[in-house]
């Protein structure tokens, strides 16, 4: 009987994924699509968990078949974010315009992110200290047998690195094994190693031009192809979302959100007053946040439901440029750093939120404004290197709470409402991210306003 079920499930899937194809034919825009597949994800996957329950056989069995769409999207998207990432830091310092104010648009890229990531981890603390969070760390040894193999591992990794340890492990080592993706921090050192080939790229162009013109040819053509396979997998983003939005509904621990609910809701509500930051930021410097907000929302919406900034780089810079009038240089600056660095959801709130939490715990007084501005310095400088996927946020708790000598248990006990917190996170991680790509090219001059101030813009995928 459960057999039946289950292939019902499937052939049900199908249809919906038959629906979403329709709609690819009859050329509606892909921000409906999304949307679309996100509804319908939804409807998809509470009726799942409200007929069959999160832990059934028929509810598992349907989702690791709804997975071959959902987790086999997300590795097409990884099997590509490393070659663009590394193509498009190396064509950036091969375009001229872009390397006339290369050192000015490295600085502010960085320094935006950073800065974001500062604001972040404030807003956190306020948070924590507005909703009385300290309490919930009394629940932690109630979930110590919670913690994961995996979580374990990573607690070894990081609980005795140094903050010089941590700034070592950026740098290159195999730039292939780094390709990768081996370590945490290969994103990153992947950036830096690119880097390196942009700056001697552009030492050759001056003393032998010929070899710089040849070179920045097989560059422009290998980049041409990559975003090509860019656009490929692209198109597969409504169907990707349909299942990832179905499995997430179908199998989050309720009773435990219910159980934590109020450090989700003071999560959530610190990622959206982050969020009304990103929107001051572009109101600063003259552009509309409602623009900005209706051209990324179909980002954002990606990121939500994958809880991978990695897996949401090509979206990110293609809407960046295509959409918003960010230069392909800076997108793909404002882009490729934002996977590692300065990420506001990940590396910003949350360590920020968890410190706060514990430190009473540790005989710390979390109002001291010496400890208050330690922990944001310190979660500035952890914030480099953060894995943009899915887990990144404990891996950067983890380092913050480490640095500041304060207990990490309570990671675990937070890992079974990880999963819905982590996707609003990873959403304000990419806003962080197209913001600061909005706000170099309008500081560098280099932000198409057209196009950015267009009411409806299409991506063409």
């Amino acid at each position: 009987m459960n057999t039946l079920w289950v292939i019902a499930n499937i052939i049900l899937f199908l249809l919906l994924i038959g629906l979403l194809f329709y709609m690819q034919k009859k050329h509606l825009s892909f921000s409906k699509r999304v949307f679309s597949a996100l509804g319908l994800g939804i409807v998809l996957g509470l009726y799942i968990h409200l007929v069959f329950g999160t832990d059934s056989n028929v509810t598992k069995h349907s989702i690791e078949w709804f997975d071959i769409v959902g987790s086999g999207y997300i590795s097409f998207l990884k099997m590509i974010v490393m070659p663009l990432v590394f193509i498009s830091i190396v064509s950036a310092f091969t375009k001229l315009k872009l390397t006339s104010n290369l050192g000015k648009i490295s600085a502010l890229v960085i320094g935006i992110l950073i800065g974001t990531t500062a604001i972040a981890a404030a807003i956190g603390i306020v948070t924590s200290l507005g909703f009385n969070l300290e309490g919930i760390e009394l629940e932690a040894g109630e979930a110590e047998s919670e913690r994961n193999t995996q979580l374990e591992q990573t607690v070894g990794d990081v609980e005795d690195m140094t903050i010089p340890q941590q700034i070592i492990s950026l740098f290159p080592q195999n730039p292939f094994m780094e390709l990768t993706g081996a370590r945490p921090t290969s994103t990153i050192a992947v950036v830096i190693f690119a880097a390196i080939i942009g700056i001697a790229y552009l030492g050759v162009r001056r003393k032998e031009p010929e070899h710089g013109e040849f070179f920045a040819k097989i560059i422009e053509t290998i980049y041409t192809i990559v975003m090509r396979m860019v656009t490929l997998i692209l198109r597969l983003t409504p169907y990707g979302v349909l299942a990832l939005m179905a499995k997430v509904t179908a199998t989050s621990d309720y009773s435990a959100i219910v159980k934590l609910g109020k450090f989700v809701v003071a999560s959530y509500v610190a990622i959206i007053v982050m969020f009304i930051v990103h929107m001051l930021l572009l109101l600063l410097v003259g552009k509309n946040p409602i623009t900005y907000i209706k051209k990324v929302m179909p980002v954002l919406t990606f990121a939500f439901t994958s809880r991978s900034s990695a897996g949401t780089l090509p979206l990110n810079i293609k809407t960046q440029n295509q959409a918003l009038g960010v230069s392909e240089g800076i997108a793909n600056f404002a882009g490729s750093f934002g996977l590692s660095i300065g990420q506001n959801g990940c590396a910003g709130i949350y360590p920020a939120m968890l410190a706060i939490m514990v430190a009473p715990t540790a005989g710390v007084n979390p109002l001291d404004p010496v400890f208050i501005g330690t922990l944001i310095l310190i979660v500035a400088i952890s914030s480099f290197g953060v894995a943009g996927v899915g887990g990144g946020a404990t891996f950067a708790a983890l380092l913050v709470l480490s640095a500041m000598d304060l207990p990490i248990g309570i990671v675990g006990l937070l890992i079974s409402v990880e999963p819905l917190i982590d996707m609003g996170r990873t959403a304000l991680n990419v806003s962080g991210s197209m913001t600061a790509g909005v706000l170099t090219g309008k500081m560098t001059g280099e932000l198409d306003e057209d196009v950015y101030n267009q009411p409806k813009q299409s991506l063409q995928i």
